[in-house]
């Protein structure tokens, strides 16, 4: 028999994983708390197993639980657990990428294994992500007892699973942000600027697609210093001023956000003159 799991909070990611769960045979999807009994039946038809339920006297007890709460709800959500006296002897997870397992200490304190699972990757299409999941990346830390069970359980479903250190845990999502949010930031900037030179921006995509493109494939192929190109790459930092110049004159943000690079980017050519990795 398949150990029973609970789930606390079905969002995107909780409801994603239930589902891959249950159509792999890894855990028996017992109940499903949200914050409303609608939504719990909505997480429970798209998982396809559990009972929706939407307060927490109501949940029973688990061999495993997933809480797949907001970052700052991961604290109380384990404490209010706890103190229901709800997990001892189970394992207990979060999927944060900015809170480490110590977020789940109340559990700890009553017996409970307990572990950080987080999978690298984008849910804003959960059916998407669910069909696709199979490769996925996800960060791995906590207690041993609990990894020894959670490990095949995730890779049962398709996760590629890299251990990091709990005490970097908040550098270690930092990196997702460079690695996905402030890369559109970055390319956003850049549209707009060819926008300014007259660009419509249908055209100014498909200027900065292979431009982007190559270089992130110089980027995961040949590694970041090699990669790099450009003004500050060749230590022509008169260009970098006249540019620095003319977007200060254009939009001041973008000028901000331009000389807020210049130091990384010369360090990162330093790295490249050494032949640094």
């Amino acid at each position: 028999m398949a150990p029973t799991l609970n789930l606390v909070g079905a969002g995107h990611v909780g409801r994603t994983l239930g589902r891959l769960f249950h159509a792999h045979g890894v855990f028996a999807v017992q109940d499903v708390l949200t914050r409303s009994a609608a939504s719990a039946e909505d997480a429970v038809a798209f998982i396809g197993a559990g009972r929706a339920l939407a307060q927490l006297s109501e949940l029973r007890p688990a061999e495993v639980w997933m809480l797949a709460v907001g970052d700052d709800q991961i604290a109380g959500t384990c404490a209010a657990l706890a103190a229901a006296g709800l997990l001892g002897g189970a394992t207990v997870f979060h999927c944060s990428g900015a809170k480490a397992s110590d977020e789940l200490l109340a559990a700890g304190s009553r017996g409970a294994r307990v572990a950080s699972i987080h999978p690298v990757r984008s849910f804003a299409d959960p059916h998407a992500v669910a069909a696709a999941f199979d490769g996925t990346w996800c960060g791995i830390e906590g207690d041993p007892q609990a990894l020894a069970l959670l490990t095949p359980a995730f890779e049962a479903i398709g996760a590629r699973l890299v251990a990091i250190d709990p005490a970097a845990k908040t550098v270690y999502h930092a990196a997702s942000v460079f690695a996905s949010n402030y890369l559109v930031t970055v390319l956003d900037a850049a549209l707009r600027a060819y926008a300014a030179a007259g660009v419509p921006p249908e055209v100014a995509r498909e200027l900065a697609r292979p431009l982007a493109g190559e270089t992130l494939n110089n980027v995961f192929r040949l590694g970041a210093p090699a990669a790099l190109s450009g003004p500050v790459a060749r230590g022509d930092m008169a260009t970098v001023a006249r540019q620095q110049a003319a977007l200060q004159g254009w939009d001041a943000p973008t000028a901000d956000l331009y000389a807020a690079l210049v130091d990384a980017t010369t360090a990162l050519a330093e790295r490249k003159r050494r032949g640094a990795p």
